[in-house]
């Protein structure tokens, strides 16, 4: 007797949010913040991860990031299902770096990388009273407050991330921040337990053919003598991560469950190749 085919799950939809910016911080040469409200509060549902994060959605593909104007949000499932393939709305992934409750507010952080791109550029142009519309929240990974030990390291395009790690760490925590950027005017402040030590490291330092300051840091941080108790949340690009897993994972002996290892970003590959590689065994980490 043959069996009906399975039809697969669909994945459930992720609240749309409409959101309007309130402000616009730069944070240093290569960092923007953008605050923004959340215009109908009831749709946001918080997530227990301090690594929050949404897909902002840019309307026009050939990149002119137009607004929503106000009381016009368009749907964005509704255009996903109708529009054709070139009009598409494009969607990027992006860490929420806080979200005030009181203030029905997001903060998020933007690595500038010039007019490249969709959400660099509007992030760098945005003004008070700008629309976009974000799906989510959702988010993964959260640190354990009984871990003896704790790496968190990031370049540019996870430092939000790690920072809101950091800042939701005890304050009995014990380990090191190791955090990538081109030069010291990148450099933020950094909110952390005393018992983490933070150190920077810069491309700008690296000598000719070495691209991996982050790898060459986590390898010479302060481990401790054996890995029970440690816990690792390393986020970057792609082969650097790749680099770190054979580090953390052969050479440190952690077990997976004991790390977070995601590339955010794949040198020299567009947003677009790159989540599509996700799939493929160049784009795998763990």
């Amino acid at each position: 007797m043959s069996q009906s085919p399975v039809t697969p799950t669909a994945r459930p939809r992720r609240p749309q949010l409409n959101l309007t910016v309130r402000e616009r911080r730069l944070l240093s040469p290569s960092m923007v913040r953008v605050v923004m409200g959340i215009d109908e509060p009831e749709r946001y549902a918080d997530v227990v991860p301090p690594e929050k994060y949404v897909k902002l959605v840019f309307l026009d593909p050939a990149g002119e990031h137009p607004s929503p104007a106000p009381g016009q949000n368009p749907d964005y499932w509704e255009l996903k299902e109708s529009l054709p393939g070139d009009r598409q709305p494009v969607t990027r992934h992006f860490t929420i770096r806080r979200y005030v409750p009181e203030r029905d507010e997001l903060w998020m952080d933007f690595v500038l990388h010039g007019d490249e791109g969709f959400a660099g550029p509007w992030a760098a142009r945005a003004e008070p009273g700008d629309r976009i519309i974000a799906l989510g929240p959702g988010g993964k990974w959260a640190p354990s407050a009984e871990a003896a030990w704790t790496l968190v390291a990031a370049d540019d395009a996870a430092i939000p991330a790690a920072l809101a790690v950091v800042e939701a760490l005890p304050a009995s925590a014990r380990g090191e921040v190791v955090l990538e950027v081109g030069s010291p005017r990148d450099v933020l402040a950094v909110t952390a337990p005393a018992g983490m030590a933070v150190r920077w490291v810069f491309r700008q330092d690296a000598a000719p053919g070495d691209t991996r300051a982050l790898v060459r840091a986590v390898q010479e941080a302060g481990w401790p003598a054996a890995p029970e108790g440690v816990q690792v949340f390393a986020h970057g690009e792609r082969e650097s991560m790749k680099a770190l897993r054979d580090e953390l994972l052969g050479r440190r002996g952690l077990a997976r469950e004991q790390v977070s290892l995601s590339g955010y970003w794949a040198q020299g590959r567009t947003e677009d190749v790159f989540q599509a590689e996700k799939k493929q065994p160049v784009g795998q980490i763990l």
